[in-house]
């Protein structure tokens, strides 16, 4: 009789069934027939790229099969056992490495780019962070809604030198969020070695800085994984938490394929190489009695059927041929505008009392619908838009929130995930840089890559007037105009702002939501009590005219009020556009082909702001039309100082008179 050989890999079945037992090593196998596979396939120039997860398998299989097929799983690159564990079709896996429509992304994105709300799956960025705080969002949702449910979410260890690795930890004990955090530490962030990657001994030990429990698991022991994160889950749903375990593991293929493992010590791998998951835990099993080799071979052999079998599917599915206008439509979620008329009686109200309404109402229409930012809850806001809400709502949907927008603005995608509307508050716009990965690249993108919309507000305190100097001053519009998916609006009245306002939040699409503060308190305005809507991308006529056309928004429209209400023998134009994105292209062309001339005005500098887009549309579809050069009217190319005699200097506003009456005089 053979000796039978030992595993490395120290294995303890515990109370496990032999169904449980052969169930955890074919969810094991079918991934690791699959990669080999597909590095076939890559060197046979059939697809394009390829980042291995061989080694690490036990840690998707067990994490996947730890939870419920109803809770979400946030999956990384090398994580492909969470998805056939989930028992996603294996065609669709091929289309979309293959670029196919079957797909998930409409060959829009690559390998694991992807989610699907029918298994309860959220992929990936490139930008590793903004998964962390998105699932924050889901597990909050899960709180909100009285779900006994858990969220897993996965990182490297290279992700956790990322800001939104500490910020999205830090939101979930704050908070006592239902969320695990596996960091897979498999030695290397691409080349980098975990000893130049972070000082500490463990990334389990960082869980006590947060307030969190922290554990270390062998990786690459199936058991250990499965049964100590069932035990967890369950004990996280029945007392919500954050829990942060750290698997320790190895990549035995290089960061993806192309990079190769040059650079990684031969006697590691080597180490490492005896510790594989899959071949301890069959080694196991065969030993136990459990697995028999004819058994074994059979479940081999129907895997690589299965997976043949999809591949000649997937093959036969004919290319993407490109389709313009799907493109452009599917950059942004359906929206049925459907307007709410006003009723009732109109009172004379500030620009920010009229904001306060606008969310308040929302508050009562969308049950559901959460507000967070720093200090709304119970200061109100620094601004006090939010003054009263926590005792009418309740804390659970009125949040102060920790200074960590980044994460912040990805809760608010994990809530959208889970079905529920939100507003962030941005206490300045200033501080949106703090958090403009995740909207330029997660919240505006995910509806084109995989279908799935970012219901979130973003409401932006800006623009300059108040002596705020640089930090607190800035109108920074021209940063999310121009990336597609966002939405942009930036109101100037009372009446407007409220009611697009009311659309914003209506809308399942992320939207920018522009309040300049000089405004909030010097303009008022008579406007319904009661809720209504506009809709978004339509520009306002203020005045009419055949002189010349005045294109502005914000500010920039009083200033030009102002201007013409000193000199009535202008004929004017004045168009407030207040919606930049969509903007009402029909309302600007009609009018400059009416006067043919154009003046552009806008608070922000000149240089790459929304005036140079509308100019340039202007000159490209009205240039016959024209009796003059467009022209474009801003603020200085400095950042905006501090003392009034400097920040007067700077605006925009001081110049547009004079620079108006010569292109009258032109």
């Amino acid at each position: 009789m053979p000796t039978k050989t030992q595993p490395t890999i120290k294995f303890d079945k515990k109370n496990l069934d032999n169904k449980t037992l052969l169930s955890l090593y074919k969810n094991m196998l079918k991934p690791r027939l699959i990669e080999e596979k597909m590095l076939i396939l890559l060197r046979q120039g059939k697809i394009s790229k390829w980042f291995s997860g061989i080694g690490q398998e036990a840690i998707s299989v067990g994490v996947t099969m730890a939870l419920k097929d109803s809770e979400y799983i946030l999956p990384m690159h090398r994580n492909l056992g969470v998805f056939t564990t989930r028992e996603i079709p294996l065609k669709r896996l091929f289309c979309q490495w293959q670029g196919k429509a079957s797909g998930f992304t409409n060959g829009r994105d690559r390998s694991f780019h992807f989610g699907t709300q029918d298994y309860n799956i959220v992929g990936m960025i490139s930008h590793l962070g903004p998964q962390l705080g998105v699932a924050d969002g889901i597990a909050l949702a899960n709180k909100l809604q009285k779900k006994k449910a858990v969220t897993a979410v996965f990182s490297g260890e290279g992700g956790t030198s990322e800001g939104d690795f500490h910020e999205a930890l830090n939101v979930a004990s704050v908070w006592q969020l239902p969320v695990i955090f596996c960091i897979e530490n498999n030695g290397y962030g691409l080349s980098t070695p975990t000893s130049e990657q972070y000082n500490c001994k463990h990334i389990a030990d960082r869980a006590k800085g947060y307030g969190m429990e922290g554990f270390i698991l062998d990786g690459n022991n199936i058991l250990e994984v499965y049964q100590k994160l069932s035990k967890l889950a369950e004990s996280i749903r029945k007392r919500p938490r954050p829990i942060l375990i750290e698997f320790k593991t190895f990549r035995m293929r290089g960061h993806e394929e192309a990079s190769g493992t040059k650079y990684v010590p031969q006697e590691l791998m080597a180490e490492w190489g005896t510790k594989d998951p899959l071949l301890n835990f069959k080694e196991f099993l065969i030993n136990e009695g459990i697995l028999g080799e004819s058994y074994a071979q059979t479940l081999e052999t129907e895997i690589k059927s299965e997976i043949d079998i999809a591949l000649k599917e997937a093959y036969a599915e004919p290319e993407i041929i490109p389709n313009q206008q799907k493109e452009l439509d599917d950059v942004y979620a359906p929206f049925n505008y459907q307007e709410t008329h006003a009723k009732g009686e109109s009172k004379t109200i500030r620009l920010v009392d009229a904001i306060s309404d606008g969310l308040r109402q929302s508050m009562k229409k969308h049950d559901d619908l959460v507000i967070m930012g720093q200090d709304v809850a119970e200061y109100g806001g620094v601004f006090k838009i939010t003054d009263g809400f926590l005792e009418q709502f309740g804390k659970d949907r009125i949040r102060n929130t920790p200074i960590c927008e980044s994460s912040i603005v990805e809760v608010g995608m994990g809530l959208s995930i889970s079905g529920i509307k939100n507003v962030v508050e941005m206490q300045f716009a200033d501080f949106v840089s703090s958090g403009f990965n995740p909207i330029v690249n997660y919240l505006a993108k995910s509806h084109y890559r995989w279908g799935q919309k970012a219901d979130v507000v973003v409401r932006m305190p800006c623009g300059a007037g108040v002596a705020a100097g640089p930090f607190h001053s800035q109108t920074n519009e021209a940063w999310f105009t121009k990336t597609p998916g966002l939405k942009v609006i930036y109101p100037a009245f009372p009446y407007d702002a409220k009611g697009l306002l009311c659309t914003a939040i209506n809308d399942p699409n992320p939207v920018l939501f522009f309040e300049h503060k000089a405004l909030y308190r010097s303009i008022k305005q008579e406007v319904p009590q009661d809720y209504y809507t506009l809709p978004l991308g339509k520009a306002s006529l203020l005045k009419e005219g055949n002189e010349i056309s005045i294109i502005t928004y914000g500010a920039g429209v009083h200033w030009a009020l102002e201007t013409l209400n000193s000199h009535s023998d202008i004929n004017a134009d004045l168009i407030d556009l207040r919606s930049l994105q969509p903007l009402d292209k029909e309302a600007i062309l009609n009018s400059v082909k009416k006067t043919g001339k154009a003046i552009i005005l806008q608070e922000d500098s000149l240089f790459g702001g929304i005036a140079s887009d509308i100019s340039a549309m202007i000159m490209e579809d009205c240039f016959e039309q024209l009796d003059a050069p467009v022209k474009r009217v801003a603020s200085l190319e400095t950042p905006i100082p501090f003392i009034s005699a400097l920040e007067n200097q700077y605006l925009a506003k001081g110049k547009f008179e004079d620079e108006l009456l010569k292109l009258i005089n032109y």
